[in-house]
C-alpha cells in the first residue's frame, strides 16, 4: 500500500467514516475517489446497511459542489402519487392539497448533489421527468408549463438489480445507462469480514467519547463471535450492536459474554427454521434470553408460513382462514404504537418490544431473500412501499 493510498484511506475515515482495507472495499474506495472531482452521475448499489448513503455524502463532500447542498431523497418512503411533486415543486392549486406554490428537491439542490436513494422504485412516469433534468438540466413544476433549469449532480442508489428492472420493462433503460456513468458496488460485510475488527473499534471509540467510556479495547474471543456473524444488517447493523452494547454495558473491556447478549443467532441463508429449533440450543433461556427470543422470532414466521401452506393444501370454509391468517399478520407485522390485543402472546412472551419484534422479522426476511424486498415484502404479508416506509423507520434502508 503506497503512501497515496494510506493518506486517501485517512481521508475517508476521517472525514466521512468509510473504514475498509479488504480487496472489495479498496476497489469501491477507488472508484469514489476517482468520480468524486468529475460531474458524472453516479450509481452505488448494494445491501441494506452497506453504506451507500455514506458514500454518495463523500462523493459530494470531495467534488467541486461540497460548498453547496446536498439533498437526500428516499424515492421508496415518499408516495408515489406525491413523488413528482416533492422532486419537481408544484404550483398553487396543481393538486387538491397545493395550497401554495413549493420548490422541489431539485431546486433546492441547485449548483449541489441530489441523493436518490432507492432508485428502483421510482414510478416510470417520474423517470421520463428525471432523464430530461440528467440531459439537460430542465423541468417544469406540476401544475406549470414554465420550463426552469438547475444544475444538479446526481447520484442514485439501490439494492436492487436495475437489470432485472429494466428487462421486466420497470426502469426505463436509457435511464439507467445515464444513471451509471460510475458504478460503485458496496460489499456485504460478509464478504470483507477482515474488516469488522477496524469497523467495531472505529465505532466504539466514537460511541466511549460520546458518553465518557475509558473504552480499552474487546477479547479475542469476543472479536471472533463478531467475525461469526453473517450479518444481515451489514454495517449498521454492526455499529447499531456496538453501541447498544458498549452504551447498556459499560463495561471498559469487552468480553464474550458482553457480546453474546445482543448478537442474533446466524443461519445461512434461505434456511427455514422450524419451531423444534426452540429446544435445539444448550443455552438457558436465562443466560442469554436474546438468543431464545432471535429464534421465536424465526417461529413466529415460520408459523405464518405454514398458516399459508395450510390455505392452499385445506378447504375448510368454516374455519375462516382469511381470518386466521389476518390476525397472525396482526400479531406480526404491527407498528410500535400498536398493543396485541392477545393474552396467550403476552404471557407467553411477557414484555415485548413490538417495534423490535418487526424490525427484526423485517431483517431476517430480507436476509433470507438476499435483499430483494419484493419476496421479503410478499413473505411478510405486506405492501413493497409499506416495507421501504418500516425500513426507513428503522433506519435499516
Amino acid at each position: 500500500m503506497n503512501v497515496s493510498t494510506i493518506h486517501s484511506d485517512k481521508l475517508l475515515e476521517k472525514k466521512f467514516g468509510i473504514i475498509g482495507s479488504a480487496e472489495p472495499m479498496r476497489k469501491a474506495k477507488k472508484l469514489l475517489l476517482k468520480a468524486a472531482p468529475t460531474e458524472l452521475s453516479v450509481l452505488i448499489t448494494g445491501e441494506t446497511g452497506t453504506g451507500k448513503e455514506v458514500f454518495a455524502k463523500a462523493v459530494h463532500g470531495l467534488s467541486k459542489r461540497k460548498g453547496n447542498n446536498f439533498v437526500s431523497v428516499n424515492c421508496g418512503a415518499i408516495p408515489e402519487t406525491l413523488l413528482e411533486s416533492e422532486l419537481f415543486g408544484h404550483e398553487k392549486g396543481a393538486f387538491t392539497s397545493a395550497a401554495e406554490q413549493r420548490k422541489g428537491f431539485f431546486e433546492t439542490a441547485d449548483k449541489g448533489t441530489i441523493f436518490l436513494d432507492e432508485i428502483g422504485e421510482m414510478p416510470f412516469e417520474t423517470q421520463v421527468k428525471l432523464l430530461r433534468v440528467l440531459e439537460s438540466g430542465e423541468f417544469s413544476r406540476l401544475g406549470s408549463s414554465d420550463i426552469r433549469k438547475v444544475d444538479v449532480r446526481v447520484i442514485a442508489a439501490t439494492n436492487r438489480e436495475l437489470e432485472e428492472r429494466v428487462e421486466q420493462k420497470q426502469f426505463r433503460q436509457d435511464l439507467y445507462f445515464r444513471l451509471r456513468s460510475v458504478h460503485i458496488q458496496l460489499p456485504s460485510l460478509r464478504e470483507h469480514p477482515e474488516d469488522i475488527e477496524a469497523l467495531f473499534y472505529y465505532f466504539a471509540n466514537n460511541i466511549a467519547n460520546k458518553i465518557g467510556l475509558d473504552f480499552k479495547g474487546i477479547s479475542h474471543e469476543a472479536l471472533e463471535i463478531l467475525k461469526s456473524q453473517t450479518w444481515e444488517g451489514n454495517v449498521r447493523e454492526l455499529k447499531n450492536i456496538t453501541e447498544t452494547m458498549l452504551t447498556l454495558e459499560a463495561k471498559e473491556f469487552i468480553e464474550s459474554e458482553n457480546v453474546t447478549k445482543y448478537i442474533r443467532p446466524s443461519l445461512p441463508r434461505h434456511t427455514k427454521v422450524r419451531p423444534t429449533a426452540l429446544v435445539t440450543t444448550n443455552q438457558q433461556s436465562d443466560d442469554n434470553p436474546n438468543l431464545e427470543l432471535g429464534i421465536i422470532f424465526r417461529t413466529l414466521l415460520e408459523i405464518k408460513n405454514d398458516i399459508q401452506d395450510l390455505k392452499h393444501e385445506v378447504h375448510f370454509n368454516s374455519i375462516k382462514l382469511d381470518e386466521i391468517v389476518a390476525n397472525q399478520n396482526e400479531i406480526m407485522i404491527q407498528t410500535a404504537d400498536e398493543v396485541i390485543e392477545n393474552d396467550e402472546m403476552l404471557e407467553s412472551f411477557d414484555t415485548l418490544n413490538l417495534a423490535d419484534i418487526e424490525k427484526r422479522l423485517i431483517v431476517f426476511s430480507l436476509n433470507r431473500f438476499e435483499g430483494n424486498r419484493r419476496l421479503a415484502a410478499k413473505e411478510l404479508g405486506i405492501s413493497e412501499r409499506t416495507l421501504y416506509r418500516k425500513l426507513k423507520q428503522y433506519d435499516l434502508e
